[in-house]
């Protein structure tokens, strides 16, 4: 990973569909400064308002991660702020002319694609890191999420939905671009078919399809090219979880253990971590980042067993 921050080299455009309204969404990356995070311009709207992709102004967790500010709003964030952290983008803005950022295949392999096809440039400044200094955990009857000290960005994840093909699925990830990209990118959205009926008859998910989504009957997957990994389903959740926590506003260090956890779930452990100071500590990349890394290993180690 570069100790620089990035930005994507040039302004680069995909069109797709919302996944709830079913109409065209132009996206558009454009280079944006140092320092200045990822911020979302809805381009359709009078002013053309912006909203950072901060934990403030998430404003939804029900069905995706939604940000919004006024009357401004842009939903299904989490698969391109996945792809975002997974192609080590600090700084960009994310410029749409609709209410949704594009559904596409239902992954983050498109917006890796798009961000491959320009580059990325390193700028001026170095990379911040949140450091998880200590556990936190948040939870929701059995289902959990908690970060612990570790050297670097690392995933596990368990999910069981009691259904014949998705049950007791664990998956591991140690975190760097080339394994999100090999490993996690490609990974889609699931859901099942007596849901997606429901929502279609309430007037949502009248852009989903076979074409963006993974979806399972009582017994079996409906897509005819089947899944792209055995254990699709929980490597989508982890995609999820890793979108979920880029809106802490930089790359974190420390491990995430996320057992049948969802938008919400990872949404409050990113606001248990703010809302504690004494949990994290912000630092750049360089010396004090080693320092820190060199700290923990024992201590990560240890938290992982217990």
């Amino acid at each position: 990973m570069s100790l620089s921050q990035r930005t994507v080299a040039e302004r680069i455009s995909l069109t797709g569909v919302g996944l709830h309204s079913g109409q065209p969404v132009t996206l558009s990356l454009v280079p944006a400064a140092p320092g200045s995070g990822v911020v979302f311009v809805r381009t359709d709207l009078p002013g053309k308002p912006e909203i950072p992709a901060r934990p403030e102004f998430v404003v939804d967790t029900s069905l995706a991660t939604s940000v919004g500010r006024g009357n401004a709003r842009v939903g299904t964030v989490e698969h391109l702020m996945a792809a975002l952290v997974g192609m080590g983008i600090d700084n960009v803005r994310v410029e749409v002319d609709g209410p949704e950022i594009p559904i596409m295949d239902g992954s983050s392999a498109p917006f890796c694609f798009l961000i491959r096809s320009v580059g990325t440039v390193s700028q001026s400044k170095p990379k911040r890191f949140l450091i998880i200094k200590r556990p936190v955990e948040v939870r929701d009857g059995d289902k959990h999420a908690r970060l612990v000290p570790a050297p670097r960005f690392s995933v596990s994840c368990t999910i069981d939905f009691r259904h014949p093909l998705i049950t007791d699925q664990a998956f591991r990830m140690d975190f760097s671009d080339r394994t999100f990209d090999r490993e996690i990118a490609r990974a889609r959205t699931f859901g099942f078919l007596r849901d997606v009926e429901k929502l279609k008859s309430m007037g949502l998910a009248r852009g989903g399809s076979l074409d963006n989504a993974i979806v399972v009957d009582d017994f079996s997957i409906l897509n005819p090219d089947g899944l792209r990994f055995p254990d699709e389903f929980v490597r989508h959740k982890i995609l999820d979880a890793v979108g979920d926590l880029a809106l802490l506003g930089m790359p974190v260090v420390g491990h995430l253990f996320a057992h049948k956890s969802g938008h919400a779930l990872n949404q409050k452990l990113v606001a248990a971590v703010l809302s504690d100071p004494e949990s994290h500590a912000v630092v750049s990349a360089g010396r004090d980042l080693e320092r820190w890394r060199l700290q923990v290993p024992a201590f990560g180690a240890a938290a992982e067993v217990a």
